[in-house]
């Protein structure tokens, strides 16, 4: 087969193979001798919403106890409450929901949408957010803007049409775009799509672009969003001398100069030990909490006190009628209610967070010295092209490849995330063919994390699985740089 010159050839080329590259994949994972009882059920995250990784013991413990009492729901909402004002202080509040994605519902509903009372259509509101990674949830609240974005979510989901992504756009909100200097945005994969690449951002053009933006929006400007982050993959690497990402308080300060709320979507983050939304000075942070925080099924909101007001009330939680500081109550968005289980749960990864963070950071620094041992034997011929990362927000490791492509060269093959929904990722399903369940491993970025299959009851990483899961990885690396011709 001739070499490929373009980029479409190559992703052509991958295609044509894909059933060759899954045979060797599978091959290539019998070496790795995973036992009958951990195919499929062993991976490289516990942190993606479809197959979380399990409880830990004293997090099961702490809700099997509770289970057994009669308590008022209201009581583990306060619990919740106290922890974090104990740690951002009396001036942030907490409101927990059912999942990372029902916090940002009830967040763009309830801060960024124009009020709906009065004769006639509410008028219209727009929020401006960096054009990054995992759009279809920061960014997917409003009608793109400008118009040339008008479909860029069309095809991320299941392709439900009217049904899918597009039914979370509030009525008269638009989202605009603002791309980041720095980044780029090429098209790649099998599904081939535009891909974020955000290692490079230029983080005083992009907060100069961001501003920009909202002097030419400042008449219907709402607020502002963005992930909460804190890797160089998704443009978040340069921080202050206490770690607090750069570019999210730039748009922060911008946010607060124009008086609109600043939503930041930490889904896979952990409170306390994570991005400080104090530091920051956003005005309210989501987190999914059975991502990363070891909680079950839940979700977390953290604000500033006057945001999380109105918040708090949509959700049923401030107060009954007579005069009460909270409640447990009927409001627009009481389907959000994460229920006993989870609320319980989330007290105690909160508490164990406060009191021994020891517990979810460890975990990272085995796993980032174990990914770079076994990265440091992948073939030589791209063994330089790869950067890594330690995160404590998203208790993971980055490993991000952008810089194969340097100079033009055809490099390590980039899927899209049009490619993850459909099937053609060959990193993620490649990954399943071998026995492992994947992780996030689109635009040229892949955050490993442990929990499922690689640590004890613990949550502490079992060193020889671990390893095996990243080994497996690796090689499958190299098996689809063979065949992308990269090498010819």
């Amino acid at each position: 087969m001739a070499k490929p010159a373009f980029k479409f050839q190559m992703y052509k080329r991958l295609q044509m193979n894909t059933p060759k590259i899954y045979a060797e994949a599978k091959k290539a994972a019998e070496s790795l001798n995973i036992p009958a009882e951990l195919k499929g059920a062993i991976g490289l995250t516990g942190a993606i919403s479809g197959c979380p990784s399990p409880l830990r013991a004293d997090i099961e413990k702490a809700m099997a106890a509770e289970s057994r009492k009669v308590v008022s729901l209201s009581v583990y909402v306060d619990q919740i409450r106290e922890i974090i004002k104990d740690f951002y202080g009396d001036d942030y509040d907490a409101a927990p929901v059912n999942t990372c994605e029902g916090g940002l519902w009830t967040a763009f509903d309830t801060l960024m949408t124009p009020p709906m009372q009065g004769r006639g259509d509410n008028y219209r509101t727009r929020y401006i957010a960096p054009y990054e990674r995992h759009i279809h949830h920061q960014c997917g609240y409003g009608r793109p803007y400008p118009p040339k974005y008008k479909d860029i979510l069309a095809d991320r989901g299941s392709t439900a049409g009217e049904l899918g992504f597009y039914t979370k756009r509030q009525n008269n909100l638009d989202t605009v775009l603002v791309p980041l200097p720095g980044a780029s945005y090429p098209v790649h994969g099998i599904k081939y799509h535009p891909v974020p690449l955000m290692k490079n951002v230029d983080v005083k053009g992009s907060i100069a672009a961001l501003r920009t933006s909202a002097k030419q929006h400042e008449i219907m400007l709402g607020g502002f969003a963005s992930l909460g982050y804190d890797t160089p993959g998704y443009g978040y690497g340069q921080k202050d001398a206490e770690g607090t990402p750069l570019l999210l308080k730039g748009i922060a300060e911008i946010a607060q100069s124009y008086n609109v709320p600043y939503v930041i979507d930490n889904a896979w983050g952990i409170p306390i030990i994570g991005t400080n939304i104090k530091k920051v000075g956003a005005d309210v942070m989501i987190f999914s909490m059975d991502k990363a925080s070891g909680s079950p099924t839940s979700a977390l909101m953290i604000g500033r006190e006057e945001v999380m007001v109105p918040i708090r009330r949509v959700l049923g939680y401030h107060g009954a009628r007579y005069g009460t500081t909270a409640s447990y109550g009927k409001a627009g968005y009481v389907t959000m209610d994460p229920g006993k289980e989870g609320l319980s749960g989330q007290v105690a990864a909160l508490k164990a967070l406060r009191e021994k963070p020891q517990i979810l950071k460890k975990p990272v620094d085995d796993l980032y010295k174990i990914v770079t041992e076994e990265f440091g034997k992948i073939d030589s011929r791209i063994r330089k092209s790869f950067k890594f990362a330690k995160t404590y927000n998203s208790g993971a490791v980055e490993i991000n490849y952008e810089d194969s492509w340097k100079d033009g060269k055809l490099g390590i093959p980039i899927f899209s995330i049009e490619d993850m929904y459909a099937g053609s990722n060959l990193f993620q399903d490649g990954m399943s063919q071998m026995g492992i369940i994947p992780t996030i491993a689109y635009d040229a970025n892949i955050f490993i994390s442990p929990g499922l299959g690689t640590t004890d009851e613990n949550g502490q990483v079992i060193p020889e699985r671990a390893r095996m899961v990243v080994r497996g990885l690796v090689m499958l690396i190299e098996i689809v740089c063979e065949h992308a011709g990269i090498y010819e």
